[in-house]
């Protein structure tokens, strides 16, 4: 089984300074201090999907790391984590090996984070599901007199990856007025060919079964949500 292991990390923090492996304590305080900082998440989207540190992104160390990377600024501080320290260690060596300049690592990952009583939380996005969503499946969907905020993705897009968790997020707090519904394109060609889907991410919203409003590319919380209002 491949995962993190507490020997990687241990071995890490002899040559990481303390200043950035941080405690889940400190990991917390950084994050409270850095609003603008990117909270990453390098485990499997399987492992994310069950629980995660709220507005975290996820780009999985082990598929494309480098490319699911490359929109973030080398100048933003990066928050980096795994299972118990393993992977995180090897993702953050990556980043500062490729210019990173504010890399910092959750010593223990989210095991030390969970048994310090820090909070994670789960999925509440509605994906399409893996074999392919039909038209008619979509169309279902819509018949809601909530908003239906659609949201055509990859895996492989980086953009993509780091709207996530704005999307999480209004899916989360929004529940009562929205319905967020992302759709992988490389699981559902057909669909995404009847929407003639070309760019990635492509977002869509609609209210009471007809489309208000579309627009393509990374969007943040403030602008999807100014649409939803």
């Amino acid at each position: 089984m491949v995962s993190c292991s507490n020997q990687q990390t241990q071995t890490k923090a002899i040559t990481v300074s303390d200043t950035t492996l941080l405690s889940a304590e400190e990991f917390s305080q950084k994050i409270k201090k850095e609003p603008n900082a990117l909270i990453l998440d390098v485990r499997t989207p399987e492992e994310f999907s069950e629980a995660h540190i709220a507005n975290a992104t996820n780009v999985n160390w082990k598929d494309n790391f480098a490319s699911g990377i490359t929109e973030v600024n080398k100048n933003q501080p990066v928050l980096v984590y795994c299972l118990s320290g393993g992977r995180s260690a090897s993702a953050s060596d990556y980043l500062r090996k490729n210019g990173y300049t504010q890399v910092y690592e959750l010593q223990g990952g989210l095991l030390k984070w969970q048994a310090s009583n820090f909070e994670v939380v789960a999925d509440t996005v509605t994906a399409a599901q893996d074999s392919g969503m039909t038209l008619q499946q979509f169309e279902a969907l819509l018949v809601t007199d909530k908003y239906v905020l659609i949201d055509f993705y990859a895996t492989w897009c980086g953009p993509c990856k780091m709207m996530e968790p704005a999307l999480e997020d209004i899916a989360a707090t929004m529940s009562d007025k929205v319905i967020v519904v992302r759709i992988d394109v490389d699981k559902n060609e057909e669909l995404s060919k009847h929407f003639e889907v070309e760019s990635l991410p492509t977002v869509q919203i609609y209210k009471n079964k007809k489309l208000v409003w579309e627009d393509i590319g990374y969007k943040t919380k403030k602008q999807l949500v100014s649409q939803l209002k």
